[in-house]
């Protein structure tokens, strides 16, 4: 995948009525401090485009990205940021909620776990919440660069028992510092749209 443009189009906030996107959407979820915006910038290519803050939370809307008019990337708010009043973390789950229920775009769910840490309550439950939609999350273990070489499958299999996924569950080793894990994804995606666009012809040739 080459990233030739891309460019902020939508920001929906809990009130807002959600775009009728006629484009593919990839979603990503996951904690308010797990460097979900360092990972958007990374994949995209720059250096600035979903805003990082030494403040978890600060994503409080879900944003959607139109990449080189192909798909939207789905910035869903952080959740689980300690210091969110009970009422504010109520109404991005239900955000994340609606969104996830209605959309009738989106194709796939990237959640992202920090790879030095076992799996969160709030991990846990995002990650029951979107099989629970119908989707069968991509797991991203962020912050490789942290771990050494040599402990980085013990920690994937931790990330994965924790979550109690399945066998099949993809997960995915990334640092946004090294890119580490950026071409896996990058091949990821590509196999997606493959995949849709097989069977898009199949049901044409059908008709």
């Amino acid at each position: 995948m080459i990233i030739r443009n891309v460019a902020l189009e939508t920001v929906c906030g809990i009130t807002s009525k959600l775009p009728e996107n006629q484009l593919p959407e990839i979603a990503f979820a996951g904690k308010s401090n797990v460097g979900k915006s360092s990972l958007i910038n990374a994949i995209m290519n720059r250096k600035s485009l979903a805003r990082t803050s030494s403040q978890p939370g600060k994503t409080q809307t879900i944003n959607f990205y139109n990449v080189n008019n192909d798909f939207y990337l789905v910035d869903l708010p952080g959740y689980g940021y300690a210091r969110a009043s009970v009422e504010v973390k109520a109404q991005w789950g239900k955000m994340i909620e609606r969104y996830l229920h209605k959309s009738k775009q989106l194709k796939a769910v990237f959640l992202l776990i920090d790879i030095r840490h076992e799996p969160s309550a709030n991990d846990r439950e995002m990650y029951q919440w979107i099989l629970h939609q119908g989707y069968h999350p991509i797991i991203i273990a962020t912050k490789l660069d942290k771990l050494k070489r040599s402990q980085v499958q013990k920690h994937v299999k931790m990330v994965k028992e924790g979550l109690n996924a399945d066998k099949d569950t993809i997960v995915m080793p990334f640092s946004s510092l090294t890119k580490q894990g950026r071409e896996e994804i990058y091949e990821l995606l590509d196999q997606m749209f493959a995949a849709k666009e097989g069977t898009a012809e199949e049901e044409t040739a059908k008709e």
